[in-house]
């Protein structure tokens, strides 16, 4: 995204009072510009077409289209657009078809806001965030590894999927090894081909269920 506007955000949230205070915090945040808040996912191609947002935050538990159901439609139609799933739920499995469908983050409701407004800059940036207890719950779901596929990767790219796995977005691993952003981005992108996935989050998985860093 252009890094000299505000990140543009959608909020899908069915709770009224949480959709009210979501706004209130995005507004709050200099650096976040707050498109629109939907209380279902009903007619979402045509609200992400009207909105172009860079991060969704979307809750997992909707009347109609479910949260995990929406991760997957805007990932496939809107692949440049991040979505940062909130929820009241920690299940693995849960967490699981979240990384799945494509999500970039997945945080609590219960959440601090400064850490809401963090995970969004985080996830805009090209990063994945995870609350704690969410991130203990991903490294806990993947201990037991798939059957390994043959995957080279080269050491640049291993370095870079490293601090994909840390959390860093592309700006912060372009700082650390020392390259620029551009360079990154191409990187990524081969991973994403030699892993065959299309987002950080899904990428961050299969590494850690591949021991592959």
């Amino acid at each position: 995204m252009d890094k000299n506007r505000p990140i543009k955000v959608v909020v899908f949230e069915d709770n009224p009072a949480l959709r009210d205070s979501l706004a209130l915090l995005l507004q709050t945040a200099d650096d976040i510009e707050l498109e629109a808040v939907f209380p279902d996912a009903s007619r979402l191609k045509a609200r992400i077409e009207q909105t172009m947002p860079d991060v969704v935050l979307m809750d997992i538990q909707m009347p109609g289209i479910s949260g995990i159901e929406a991760v997957q439609l805007i990932r496939q139609q809107f692949p440049g657009v991040q979505v940062l799933m909130q929820t009241v739920f920690d299940a693995d499995d849960k967490v699981f078809a979240s990384l799945c469908a494509g999500a970039s983050g997945y945080i609590l409701k219960n959440t601090e806001p400064a850490r809401v407004i963090q995970a969004i800059r985080e996830v805009a940036e090209g990063g994945t965030f995870f609350t704690p207890s969410i991130a203990k719950k991903v490294l806990q779901s993947f201990q037991h590894p798939a059957r390994a596929e043959y995957i080279q990767l080269t050491g640049r790219e291993k370095d870079v999927l490293q601090l994909l796995v840390d959390g860093l977005s592309y700006k912060m691993i372009a700082a650390q090894l020392d390259i620029s952003f551009g360079t990154v981005h191409t990187h990524v992108k081969n991973i994403y081909d030699k892993l065959h996935v299309n987002s950080a989050s899904e990428a961050v998985a299969k590494a850690i269920r591949q021991r592959l860093v």
